[in-house]
């Protein structure tokens, strides 16, 4: 059995239990010095706002539904607006996403 995701563009196979098992390693690097240490910084990746470290989430930057791992070169401390906001975008998706926003920002001034 494989989970399919479809989205605008994109069909993504993701053996079964891939999500399961990378969301379990995640469980036990936010337990690490090195997850600490980053979430101390206090910084959301995504919009630099400063944030208390507790209300800090682990974000995958390539998502596990679309075939990313959890390593330390693939998560990021962010908001949880942030991370609710990117879903299962991309690094480029998210950041045609934040233009956009940004354009309808800049008209509304």
């Amino acid at each position: 059995m494989i989970e399919e995701m479809q989205g605008p563009g994109f069909l993504v196979e993701v053996p079964p239990g891939h999500v399961r098992k990378e969301k379990e390693k995640a469980r036990a690097l936010r337990k690490t010095q090195w997850w600490q240490r980053r979430i101390a910084k206090g910084r959301c990746h995504y919009c630099g706002a400063s944030v208390p470290p507790r209300d800090l989430t682990m974000d995958h930057v390539v998502p596990l539904v679309r075939g990313g791992r959890t390593t330390k070169g693939n998560v990021v401390p962010c908001c949880k607006e942030c991370n609710n906001k990117k879903k299962y975008y991309l690094p480029i998706e998210w950041e045609e996403y934040l233009k956009t926003l940004q354009a309808g920002l800049n008209k509304g001034e």
